[in-house]
């Protein structure tokens, strides 16, 4: 009789070291690649850099254009993956939208150097990637207008320009990248409540109220809002 459990432990232990050491030559390429630049970034300076031999970097990635293309869809597809999920759960619209801030800020407090990597290669990707990248980029901004809006619909949310307000929100989950400081003064997960809670209050009615939620005159005041807003987007 086999021993299917020691074959699957096997097979895990396996399968973990490779995640581990992957993460490895992910971390020490988006260093390199940021000191050096991709041009001047060979596969023997990480080989180096991990203490392994060439040949047995090669077991993990065949060339540096794959490297890029894994970092790539890591940092752009990762987050789109987990929104697509997120939305997919039905939930309220702050209670989305939380849930965005937390998806976005968390992958940008916890993977910073690989955010900042991909925003300056930008230029350096070649077509097929570039193209990728700029799809995906498309798809995360439509998901949280597409929440945004769901929340103005609703009356939760002020009448606002919903891809407008995605792109303020999304411009202040990445900015993190470039000044939260693992270990620091702020955990991630303050910093992640904080963002969530400011782009709540952003978007939120006054008081949380909606339409005839506080008497006549608040009534008429969100109606004339709401009136305004389609006489914006109706061009009227």
């Amino acid at each position: 009789m086999s021993d299917d459990g020691g074959g699957r432990k096997r097979a895990g232990a396996s399968t973990a070291r490779r995640e581990l050491v992957e993460n490895e030559l992910y971390e020490h390429a988006t260093r390199l690649f940021a000191e050096r630049g991709f041009a001047g970034t060979s596969l023997q300076d990480i080989a180096d850099a991990m203490g392994i031999t060439r040949p047995a970097l090669y077991y993990y990635v065949k060339s540096k254009d794959e490297l890029l293309a894994r970092l790539v869809t890591e940092v752009t597809n990762g987050p789109f993956d987990e929104l697509t999920a997120l939305v997919a759960r039905g939930l309220d619209p702050v209670a989305t939208l939380r849930g965005i801030v937390d998806i976005i800020v968390r992958r940008r407090a916890t993977q910073p150097e690989r955010f900042r990597l991909l925003i300056r290669s930008e230029s350096e990707l070649p077509e097929p990637l570039a193209a990728a990248h700029e799809e995906s980029r498309r798809a995360v901004l439509k998901t949280i207008a597409g929440a945004i809006d769901a929340g103005v619909r609703s009356g939760v949310f002020r009448p606002v320009d919903a891809r407008v307000a995605a792109l303020g929100v999304l411009g202040m989950c990445n900015w993190v990248a470039w000044w939260f400081q693992p270990g620091g003064r702020d955990t991630a997960e303050s910093v992640t409540g904080q963002l969530a809670d400011m782009a709540v209050a952003s978007l939120q009615r006054p008081d949380h109220q909606v339409p005839g939620g506080d008497g006549p005159a608040a009534a008429i005041k969100l109606l004339r809002q709401d009136l305004d807003h389609l006489e914006r987007i109706l061009d009227v």
